[in-house]
């Protein structure tokens, strides 16, 4: 009598676990609840916290500034976070960091972006599209 209700449960259980979609077997188009399928892969979305220098940087702005853009002045100092550069209370982001270095007195172009997400915990985050020493 114990054999057969091992055997079910066996049966059972594997049923189980070939009903759960290993990766890559995901069905394609919209479940039958009418949602998307999710997938594994991460969306690479926008860059955000500190950048790397741009070796294409040529010290200047490389066009004139846009609709809304503001231009800052002041002397850079490191935030509490590595290679956090913070001016007043913005946060820089991107920009020639050979030129955006903690002490450096610079006037920056660009835009206040309050809602980016960046891995530093202070100053709000400002994308510098251009740089020049003061």
């Amino acid at each position: 009598m114990k054999t057969p209700r091992t055997v079910l449960v066996a049966l059972l259980a594997g049923a189980a676990l070939t009903a759960c979609a290993g990766p890559g077997s995901e069905p394609a188009g919209p479940s039958p609840t009418g949602a998307a399928p999710v997938t594994s892969q991460p969306d690479p979305g926008p860059s955000v916290g500190p950048s790397r220098p741009d070796p294409t940087w040529k010290g200047g702005p490389s066009k004139p500034p846009g609709p809304g853009a503001t231009t800052l002045s002041g002397t850079i100092r490191a935030g509490v976070e590595p290679n956090c550069l913070l001016l007043d209370d913005h946060l820089l982001i991107g920009g020639p960091r050979d030129l955006l270095k903690p002490g450096a007195r610079v006037e920056v172009t660009g835009r206040s972006e309050p809602g980016m997400m960046t891995t530093c915990q202070q100053g709000t985050p400002f994308v510098v599209e251009s740089a020049r020493r003061a």
